[in-house]
């Protein structure tokens, strides 16, 4: 059962220090966007399956490796932005780095971002134009819940930000950011 979506009790603006107290204190997540404060709100079962596949998948590909995958309690900080949101996959290459070293509580260098959505969340093309500014960002994944449908944004040699998407189950996701390629039918497994 999803918590209940909740407000924290503030006022219109909310300085980033307040919010990072608070949230530190809060029964549920909550996400800061310049100020303002949203509730973050459960996800489905098709949603937590999906997540559940495809980070097995990351993990047992990055074993090994200097890289990690974290869900979504790891929140991360968009500096340029000044935004703290809770994306539901991450993965960092090398080192992670944090706003504060010592409590390891905002990511600043995901090399990858997975955000799952359903046919009625709104606003996600948003949520990739807020991740884009993260310097070492390398790829934004999009994947729909419950049916297989997956967009993916990957940044080229030059800078410049491509789309991919699929929507077949013999489909393949790219994750050329971590050199990972994923049947579509592994990560959508169990879900239908």
């Amino acid at each position: 059962m999803s918590p209940p979506v909740r407000q924290i009790d503030s006022p219109k603006y909310v300085s980033p220090e307040d919010y990072l107290r608070r949230e530190r204190e809060a029964e549920y997540k909550h996400e800061y966007f310049n100020g303002e404060v949203r509730a973050v709100t459960g996800a489905s079962y098709a949603h937590n399956l999906i997540c559940a596949n495809l980070t097995a998948i990351i993990s047992r590909y990055l074993r090994g490796t200097t890289s990690n995958v974290v869900g979504s309690n790891q929140r991360l900080h968009v500096t340029e932005a000044n935004a703290f949101c809770y994306p539901d996959l991450a993965v960092i290459h090398g080192t992670p780095e944090f706003l504060d070293d010592q409590t390891q509580e905002n990511l600043l260098n995901p090399t990858l971002l997975v955000q799952i959505v359903t046919p009625t969340a709104e606003g996600w093309a948003g949520r990739f134009g807020l991740y884009r500014q993260l310097p070492g960002l390398q790829q934004f994944v999009l994947l729909h819940s419950p049916l297989p449908y997956a967009e993916w944004y990957w940044r080229d040699e030059q800078g410049r930000w491509l789309l991919t998407d699929t929507n077949a189950r013999p489909g393949v996701l790219d994750l050329c950011s971590i050199g990972c390629q994923v049947p579509l039918a592994e990560v959508y497994k169990t879900t239908d």
